[in-house]
Formats: structure tokens, C-alpha cells, sequence
């Protein structure tokens, strides 16, 4: 149900920024490639946003998700969108190549892998025109910083939330926890004391929280990259145990930092690093420092610390004292910099004019947006020092014609 709402959020708000919006001509034919984790709301909201200002489209949906893709189009089409303006290309990833190497297409929009963001930036520098568009959005090693201040029972809900909800299936999800040393071991207590009463499962009982994978559980191959990235270290909760199928328990990994884990483990897979007080500046420089920057999470009742630290880190969404998944379309605009994406950032006042002619990097100040209740939501836009084409291999294209200058929002919630 959550997803379907958003999908019907990105309609109605594209459609209302179309109409209070001076928009430039349309650029033409999109290439929309959606991945399989969200395959109504990011499917729905990647094709929505071209034909709004004048584009047709070719949506590919993840090979693995293509009876839901057809019945939106379907819907779309009862409600009266022509038939010629959206298109599906169901398939597998020949179809997303020859899509990205035909030089009729105008733009491409993409969520996805890191590899595969490569390999469509390299088709389109070698096919497309020299300024289409790549809007990607790609995953991260996403971090969160929890210092003594934190609120310990709200730091632990949003901390088990934002790594293991979805089975960890979410680009936004929590891959590194940051815990201040004095706080540590309390911290991770309480943690396995609260997903201890839950259990992977179809969510048919009370008892049952972490939902399924994608894929099939392999535990020897699950096991192996733990393994390969975590010779040697503390493992709190093991991958022992998990269930069969489809199901898998979370996971959590002792590291000494982020460059620890060479590669995302897109599942319910949470590495923990403890810091000292004086080491903050340290740890966001090494996250800094691994090239990502999709969401960032801190937990602290210290407010010219969210300052701070809002004001370091690179990273497209930053949240405070909340978890850092569930972007709300309209409220918290979602999209990453480097090697997490291009911008502009999907569902935010700025991604319509990408899909037209002209379009030229927004030069706003700080702006104030509306929800959800109790929150307040900030978009602010990134400096050109934070966006280069360094996440992929050099294109024949200037970086700047591909990779417009990204978006930054930080939804905040006052303590």
C-alpha cells in the first residue's frame, strides 16, 4: 500500500510542477530503466516525470518485475495517456543496451547498480548526443552517526529500521553504523535485544518483521562475501539459522570504519564501528572519502553538532533523529552525489527541468518544504566541487554536459 501511494504521489506532483513551472521544450524520446526493489513507485515515478513536460518514453521494467510494469502502463493508458507516448520494453539487460545505444534517444533515466550506471554512461557517450542526460541514481555505503546524546530507545528503532526494513532491499538502507565507544556496547545491547522478538517471515504474525529477499537464499554464497570483506572480525549475529527460500536474518558485523566494506551488500547486512569524542571529524571524512553520498543518518541532541555536521557530510539526504529511509515525495526530495548519483533528485521541484531543452543547474538558496508533521525538511543545493563523472569511466562527452551538479535535502527534526 506504501508503495502504491507513492507512485500516485509522484503523478500528482509532477503534474502540479508542470503547471506552476515555466518549462523549456521537451528534449524527446527517454529511456527509463527501473530496478526491481520498488517496481511500482520508482517505475511509475521515472516515467511520469518525461511525458509531463512533452517526452515520450520507453520504460524497461527489472526483468524480474514485468506483470507489474505492464499493468501501470495498462492503467495509464485507460486514463488516457496515448499509446505512442509510453511504451514498455519488458527484458532482460540486452534491451536496457540497445535502448542506451540508439542515438534517438533523447535521455536516459536509471536506477540502479553502480556497474551497470557505467555501462549505460559509456553507450550513450559513444552513441547519444553529447548532452543527453543520464539521471541515475545508483546506491551507497549510507552511514549513521549515533553519539552520547543520543536518545538510546529512538537511536536503536531508527538504526534497526533503516538497515533491515525491506530485508535491507533499499538504496537508502543502512549499511555502517558509527557508535561513540562509551555508548557502544548499550547501543548494540539493546539492538539485538529488540530484533531478537522479531523473525524473517511473510509478516503474518506479530512476531514476524523482516520480510523476504529478492532472491532465493544461497547460504554459501551468502556467506562468502561476509567472509571475504570480514576476515577476522567480530560477527554479533550470524547469517546461522536464517530460514530457507527466500529468507534471511539480519546481520551484524564488527569493523573498524568504512573502508572495511569495499562494495554495498544490497540485504540485511549492517556493519557497526565504534569512534572516540574526539575522532567525529575523522569518521565523516571517511565517509566522505568512500566517493558515495546517498543518505546519511545522525542521532544527537546537540544542535550546533546537526549544524556541523549537516554542513560535512556529502550526502544527498541527510535525517536527524529519525531513520533514514522512506523519502516522501514533495517533502524530501531523493537522489545522491558521486558515485550515488547525478541528480537532480526525483520527487523535488528541480527534476522536471532535466527532461527539457536549455536546462541549466539551479542556483537557489535553502528551501523551506512542507511535511510531515513534526519534522522540518530543508533542500539546498550542492556545491560544483561535490559533482564530477569520477563514479564512471571517463566519457567522450565534457562531465558537465551528463552530470549536472546535484541536489542535497535534509529533512530535520528538531530535538
Amino acid at each position: 500500500m506504501a508503495e502504491l501511494r507513492e507512485a500516485v504521489d509522484f503523478l500528482r506532483y509532477y503534474a502540479e510542477q508542470a503547471e506552476v513551472q515555466p518549462l523549456a521544450a521537451p528534449r524527446g524520446p527517454f529511456a527509463a530503466i527501473s530496478p526491481w526493489n520498488f517496481p511500482l513507485a520508482i517505475f511509475t515515478g521515472q516515467i511520469a516525470a518525461a511525458p509531463v513536460v512533452g517526452n515520450p518514453v520507453l520504460a524497461k521494467p527489472a526483468p524480474q518485475t514485468p506483470l507489474i510494469a505492464h499493468r501501470a502502463i495498462q492503467l495509464m493508458h485507460e486514463a488516457g495517456i496515448p499509446r505512442d507516448a509510453i511504451q514498455l520494453l519488458p527484458g532482460a539487460g540486452e534491451v536496457g543496451t540497445a535502448l542506451t545505444s540508439d542515438a534517438r534517444i533523447a535521455g536516459v533515466a536509471f536506477t540502479g547498480s553502480l556497474p551497470t550506471a557505467r555501462r549505460i554512461d559509456r553507450a550513450m557517450a559513444a552513441n547519444l548526443a553529447p548532452d543527453a542526460p543520464l539521471i541515475a541514481e545508483t546506491g551507497g555505503l549510507n552511514a549513521m552517526i549515533v553519539d552520547s546524546t543520543a536518545l538510546p530507545e529512538q537511536a536503536v528503532r531508527d538504526v534497526l529500521a533503516s538497515a533491515f526494513q525491506s530485508a535491507g532491499q533499499r538504496c537508502s538502507a543502512l549499511r555502517i553504523l558509527y557508535v561513540r565507544e562509551d555508548v557502544a556496547d548499550r547501543t548494540i545491547r539493546n539492538a539485538h535485544r529488540r530484533h531478537g522478538r522479531t523473525h524473517p517471515g511473510q509478516s503474518t504474525g506479530p512476531r514476524q518483521r523482516y520480510r523476504p529477499r529478492h532472491r532465493r537464499s544461497r547460504p554459501h554464497k551468502d556467506r562468502k562475501p561476509c567472509r571475504r570483506l570480514h576476515q577476522g572480525r567480530q560477527v554479533d549475529s550470524s547469517l546461522e539459522g536464517a530460514g530457507a527460500g527466500h529468507l534471511r536474518s539480519p546481520t551484524v558485523l564488527r569493523v573498524t570504519g568504512i573502508a572495511d566494506i569495499p562494495e554495498e551488500i544490497f540485504g540485511p547486512v549492517l556493519h557497526v564501528a565504534t569512534f572516540k569524542a574526539d575522532e567525529i571529524d575523522a569518521v565523516i571524512a571517511a565517509i566522505n572519502g568512500s566517493g558515495y553520498g546517498l543518505t546519511f543518518g545522525m542521532h544527537t541532541r546537540i544542535s550546533s553538532r546537526v549544524r556541523a555536521v549537516s554542513a560535512q557530510v556529502h550526502a544527498g539526504n541527510i535525517y536527524i533523529n529519525r531513520n533514514q529511509i522512506g523519502a516522501v515525495v514533495g517533502s524530501q526530495p531523493f537522489g545522491g552525489e558521486g558515485l550515488s548519483g547525478t541528480g537532480p533528485k526525483a520527487g523535488g521541484p528541480h527534476y522536471l527541468p532535466r527532461f527539457t531543452l536549455g536546462y541549466a543547474h539551479p542556483q537557489t538558496a535553502a528551501l523551506p518544504l512542507p511535511g510531515p508533521t513534526g519534522e522540518s525538511n530543508t533542500l539546498t543545493v550542492a556545491p560544483a566541487a561535490r559533482c564530477s563523472a569520477s563514479a564512471l569511466p571517463k566519457p567522450t562527452t565534457p562531465p558537465s554536459a551528463r552530470w549536472p551538479k546535484p541536489v542535497a535535502a535534509s529533512p530535520y527534526r528538531p530535538t
